[in-house]
């Protein structure tokens, strides 16, 4: 029987001849990736509920946009662009302390509720006549403020949805993926409508699919506990204790990113990604005008354009699921963010355009995506979504600085030099973050006693991140014919799963049973805090894997009890 590591070795990937890329292996690699995914039904729903909020908040993105652009101009549209982003980065951090303090299922069911309202309220009032434009403001600011805590807890909901960290790597990229088609048909719908209706029309459209996500989201079975919930999936490290002051609460997120180098990183990297993105919300408006010569109604096909490169950008990312390179990827997504806007200023033509905003469609979810699963694979379920809340506030800060300094540069500077002044300090960080995202990958690496963690029964219910912690937890010992792993009588200082080999188990002189790979023992007398129950002996050379105490019963801590009783009491007169 091999040793882990050597299984490790033939389970951590194709070869390097295999990894090249082709139509077809992209294809089969893309269908393996949403099979899995549909197979499931709760993380389908999830998607689905995803995707149809996304169709209706792009549409009515772009019917807003126009509106405001018809209004007051590019000023009008960087205002309410600023105005937007800057009240959803202030109230994220509090969104997501509620997200972690609430079921992720009523989380995400009381902001598309909110954001219904809200968004219908603003549909009303246009209805009226009324030429005030700053209701309408207010109303898609209150909006956009309850959109973030919507995905924070979608993504936070994930790992407790997801077997696996493949199969959280391929609900990720699902999800990139349909935000991709989101980002095309949404302000493609948008268009459309405007062209044959009205701006109320596009806003009672997103009211229709909010309601549709909240259907989806209601009917999820599983997984919908509060993140603190002590038979929640957080597993060591989990939420802060209930005497946990507020602010402590507030800046969990923060400091969780502020304590991880690699995370810090990651943030800064797509802080320069939504810098841009904050800006295009500005000059992709000035571009159908001044490069494609339509009115400010051709942002709804630019706005497609980007979508049709977000789809490609989708079904590459799933194709690359299974290679697990998230910190090249994000990297690489980033720099393909900024590099064709460098086109477009040097060659402004409505080919140069098109052929641009594609790529950087594309990159989109090769972000959005490799972001998503760092975070997911790097912090513990109990405070997931206040880091993705932290992270979100700087995200949207970052786009309300970008679009608020996009319009004066376009006074001042033209649209061309404005995209070059905004692209190369992002292509910059990029390219010089390379070399350490490829190390975050190495970091990310599932470990090779990841497989023996997971078939431990109460270890199958933690969060991909704490199965992962626990798997680099794990001590490899040898042990020769005859050795002694477990003496019964003795104290209690460590649980072992079986790597290979056989080991034989004894009560007061009688062999109760035989053990091989996969098996465990060890911890019922950890559980119940009493010594050894029994004794175990290898009868041929054995690997096994140890687990201190202290990781063990922080693991177990949050399991449900019956769990965990259950499984000892069944074994309580075989092993010790």
């Amino acid at each position: 029987m091999a040793a882990p590591e050597d299984a490790g070795r033939r389970a951590a990937g194709p070869t390097r001849r295999s990894r090249r890329l082709s139509i077809g292996a992209v294809l089969a690699e893309t269908r393996s990736a949403l099979v899995t995914v549909v197979r499931n039904a709760d993380l389908r729903r999830v998607q689905l509920a995803l995707v149809t909020s996304l169709v209706g908040d792009f549409a009515c993105a772009t019917a807003v946009t126009v509106w405001a652009y018809t209004v007051g101009g590019a000023s009008a549209v960087a205002l309410l662009t600023a105005a937007r982003l800057a009240a959803a980065a202030v109230t994220a951090p509090l969104a997501a302390v509620v997200s972690d303090r609430v079921s992720r299922r009523t989380a995400l069911l009381v902001t598309s509720g909110l954001r219904a309202l809200l968004i219908g309220a603003a549909a009303a009032y246009l209805v009226t006549g009324a030429d005030d434009p700053w209701p309408v403001y207010v109303l898609a600011t209150l909006a956009g403020v309850f959109a973030a805590p919507f995905r924070s807890a979608q993504r936070a909901w994930m790992p407790a949805l997801a077997d696996d960290p493949r199969e959280l790597a391929a609900a990720n990229a699902a999800s990139g993926t349909l935000e991709s088609l989101a980002v095309f048909v949404g302000p493609a719908l948008g268009g459309l409508l405007l062209l044959v209706a009205s701006v109320p029309v596009v806003l009672a459209l997103n009211v229709a699919t909010f309601a549709l996500s909240m259907l989806l989201i209601a009917r999820v079975r599983r997984g919908g506990r509060r993140a603190d919930d002590p038979d929640g999936p957080d597993g060591p490290g989990g939420a802060p204790s209930p005497g946990s002051g507020f602010l402590r609460e507030l800046s969990a997120g923060f400091v969780t990113v502020g304590q991880d180098p690699d995370l810090r990183n990651v943030a800064g990297q797509v802080c320069a990604q939504t810098f841009v993105g904050g800006a295009s919300k500005v000059f992709l408006v000035v571009l159908a005008v001044e490069v494609l010569g339509t009115d400010a109604g051709g942002v709804g096909l630019l706005e497609a354009v980007l979508g049709v490169g977000a789809v490609v950008g989708g079904l590459l990312t799933l194709a690359r699921a299974s290679r697990q390179r998230l910190g090249g990827d994000l990297a690489a997504g980033v720099l393909l963010w900024s590099l064709p806007l460098l086109a477009v200023a040097a060659w402004p033509s409505p080919v140069a355009l098109v052929v641009a905003l594609v790529v950087v469609g594309a990159a989109n979810p090769v972000v959005d995506v490799n972001l998503d699963t760092i975070v997911q694979r790097m912090t513990p379920e109990a405070t997931m979504a206040r880091v993705f809340g932290a992270l979100d506030t700087c995200y949207i800060a970052t786009q309300a600085l970008g679009s608020l300094v996009m319009a004066p540069l376009l006074v001042l500077v033209g649209v061309r030099w404005s995209l070059v002044v905004v692209a190369v300090p992002v292509a910059a960080v990029a390219a010089l973050s390379l070399p350490r995202m490829r190390r975050l990958d190495a970091r990310l690496e599932a470990p090779a006693a990841l497989p023996l963690v997971q078939q431990v029964p109460w270890f199958r219910l933690l969060a991909p991140a704490v199965q992962e912690s626990l798997a680099r937890s794990l001590r490899r010992v040898e042990a020769g014919p005859g050795a002694t792993l477990v003496r019964e009588g003795d104290p209690a200082d460590a649980f072992f799963v079986i790597a290979s080999g056989r080991v034989e188990v004894t009560q007061e002189g009688r062999v109760l049973r035989q053990q091989g790979p996969g098996d465990f023992f060890g911890e019922i007398a950890l559980v119940r805090d009493i010594p050894r129950t029994a004794s175990v002996v290898a009868l041929e050379p054995t690997v096994v894997m140890s687990l201190g105490r202290h990781e063990f019963l922080a693991a177990v801590a949050g399991r449900p009890r019956s769990l965990v009783e259950e499984v000892a009491a069944s074994r309580l007169a075989f092993r010790g």
